[in-house]
């Protein structure tokens, strides 16, 4: 049923998927680019919902991301303090590009909201160093999108760029857009005065989107449109999401809205801008946003530098050593290193096709792993045990849940646990301890006000984490 009385003046969409693998071993599928620290703190996703949240006439933020990484998300979210912001969340079953996100997003404004709704479009993983100016450009945009246009944000060049797609742009009118260009291309470009960078930065009514989306991509259109009548919804006061069926999602063209719409529309017009964007899409652009020394090192973290020239260093947890090298990327995690030349940056994503055709977790998880009820950690593992260390938030609770293989020993480090062990439940406090034999249904709870953590010792055959059988789960997993 539509809200048009609610309607909001603006309607940002964050786009938060895909794995980011030119990034790895920071960025995992279930720990992708989106969620990436920068050095003040905040994550590249909770920039982004910062900066729509401060845009005029914004009281409501829409963000289509993986129906895994919702809890992760509105724990990001949660932190930045935005208690009066209204959150929705469109949840795909796995990912499918931007463009059926993008329809399913439309579809769902247009029945909330009406066909007059104005959305901007904004991927959860850029950086915008000058907000002014973005919220001038949305201004632009939204000027030109009320009258019909699909208005894309194109980017001032500042270097001739061949990782990037080109607009040609005549004022606000698009001439074409251009792959990914020849570097004696993009000298031309840069030169010429006439091409913009494509930043993947949208602004449109509902109505014209799905107008143009009929016209060019009907198959598509008919598919979201489907998913999203059949989909679960969940509504509260404050937040709502949309769950995605996966059967008739997973029919949808696979597909960018770039190829699918933008390249297609002859109602596509252009914002030129210079607002500090960057899609922080390699190793060599992240590092840019540190300070470099004399020999043009970037450092994050703690290193120590002999002869070393033009090197990129991320290590927050332990010390490196670099000596007698130049121009290389090095950044350190608890469980993988990459050590690469910087002219290859952009061949990282081929590691992680290995580690993923051979089966290796490394690609999907970090040591530390985020679940909706906290967190745990890999501490040491070897033949037949495992150790953990695991963070349950305060009123959280794990599934009722066995195991077949293994059995697990529970150390409480600081506040109190609830424990169902069997047909038991009781109360373990701190420095006390319980044990689950394979086989036993159980619960772990927090029933304080602060994280519960404990110690988990694992013991058995077999240890993966596919070893669980989930008997009741109050996040909706299987």
């Amino acid at each position: 049923m539509q809200d048009t009385s609610s309607r909001p003046a603006l309607l940002p969409v964050i786009l938060s998927g895909g794995a980011g693998t030119r990034l790895w071993p920071v960025s995992r599928e279930q720990f992708p680019k989106p969620f990436m620290q920068l050095a003040d703190g905040q994550s590249l996703l909770q920039k982004t919902f910062s900066r729509a949240a401060s845009l005029p006439g914004v009281s409501r933020i829409l963000t289509v991301t993986n129906r895994e990484l919702v809890f992760k998300t509105r724990d990001e979210y949660a932190q930045l303090g935005f208690d009066q912001m209204k959150t929705s969340f469109i949840l795909e079953p796995a990912g499918r590009n931007t463009a059926p996100a993008l329809a399913a997003a439309a579809l769902w404004a247009e029945e909330q909201f009406g066909p007059e709704t104005t959305l901007l479009i904004l991927a959860a993983d850029h950086l915008i160093g000058n907000t002014e100016a973005f919220a001038e450009a949305v201004l632009s945009a939204s000027g030109l999108a009320s009258d019909g246009s699909l208005v894309t944000f194109g980017i001032q060049p500042s270097r001739p760029e061949t990782g990037f797609g080109y607009i040609e742009a005549d004022g606000h009118r698009v001439v074409r857009f251009i792959e990914k260009p020849t570097l004696e291309k993009a000298r031309e470009f840069l030169e010429g005065g006439r091409h913009l960078w494509n930043s993947g930065i949208f602004c449109f009514r509902t109505d014209s989107v799905l107008q143009e989306l009929q016209l060019h991509a009907p198959e598509l259109l008919q598919c979201a449109r489907d998913c999203l009548r059949i989909s679960q919804r969940l509504d509260g006061n404050t937040t709502s999401q949309v769950e995605l069926d996966a059967v008739s999602f997973a029919r949808t063209p696979d597909i960018s809205i770039d190829y699918a719409l933008m390249e297609r529309s002859d109602r596509v017009a252009v914002v030129p801008c210079d607002i500090g964007w960057s899609d922080i899409g390699s190793w060599n652009a992240l590092s840019e946003l540190e300070q470099p020394d004399d020999k043009g090192n970037r450092i994050l973290g703690e290193a120590l530098l002999h002869d070393a020239t033009g090197c990129y260093v991320q290590s927050p947890q332990r010390i490196v050593g670099l000596v007698g090298v130049k121009d290389l990327i090095v950044v350190d995690t608890p469980d993988a290193v990459l050590i690469a030349d910087k002219d290859r940056a952009q061949d990282v994503r081929h590691i992680v096709k290995q580690l993923k055709a051979s089966g290796h977790e490394a690609y999907r998880l970090h040591r530390e792993v985020h679940r909706p009820w906290g967190t745990y950690t890999v501490l040491e593992e070897g033949e037949r045990f495992k150790i953990k260390r695991i963070v349950v938030k305060p009123g959280a609770a794990l599934s009722l849940q066995l195991h077949h293989h293994r059995s697990e020993h529970w150390v409480v480090v600081s506040g109190t646990a609830t424990v169902v062990n069997g047909e038991g439940e009781r109360l373990v406090h701190t420095d006390q301890s319980t044990y689950i034999p394979a086989g036993t249904p159980h619960r772990l709870l927090n029933p304080g006000k602060i994280d519960l953590v404990m110690i988990e010792v694992q013991s058995g055959e077999y240890l993966g984490e596919d070893d669980i059988v989930r008997l009741d789960d109050a996040y909706g997993r299987n």
